[in-house]
């Protein structure tokens, strides 16, 4: 089960930025997050917050743990700073499970789609992603079934 636009939403551009933003503006605003050490404050032209994620060979996802406000456009830089193929899927639980299946169906061939980028090594990638319900997620990387060694990340939506 893919990740529904109700839940989240992928920003593809500045006019779907500022859909988004002004479609959250009316909601009742979150609490306040508290900034992880790898998060940048936002451009000063009032761009999405940036978060820098490196994506390593001993298949982890760094940082482990990222705190975000729902409804904030976050830019995520992806770094795959490695010698293998790998990718960065955002999504809860459920979503994760589901995008293993297709992984394992595509002979775990890492791709781009709405929710996840594919990054051989070395290469650096930005997705752009808006977590718009508070809840726990994931970020991982399926490509040759390393999240079911631990290539995730904890994403806390407040």
């Amino acid at each position: 089960m893919r990740p529904t636009r109700s839940r989240l939403v992928v920003a593809i551009g500045l006019p779907a930025l500022v859909a988004v933003v002004a479609s959250c503006a009316s909601a009742a605003a979150p609490p306040t997050p508290t900034a992880a050490p790898s998060v940048t404050p936002s451009t000063a032209s009032g761009g999405p917050r940036e978060i820098a994620v490196n994506l390593t060979d001993t298949l982890r996802i760094e940082p482990a743990t990222i705190e975000v406000k729902a409804g904030e456009p976050i830019r995520f830089v992806v770094t795959n700073v490695g010698a293998l193929d790998h990718e960065l899927y955002l999504g809860d639980a459920a979503a994760q499970d589901e995008h293993a299946m297709e992984m394992r169906s595509m002979g775990s061939m890492a791709h781009d789609e709405e929710a996840g980028i594919g990054l051989k090594p070395g290469e650096t990638k930005t997705l752009t992603f808006t977590f718009m319900e508070p809840g726990a997620y994931l970020a991982g990387c399926h490509v040759n079934s390393h999240f079911l060694a631990g290539m995730k990340a904890v994403i806390t939506v407040r």
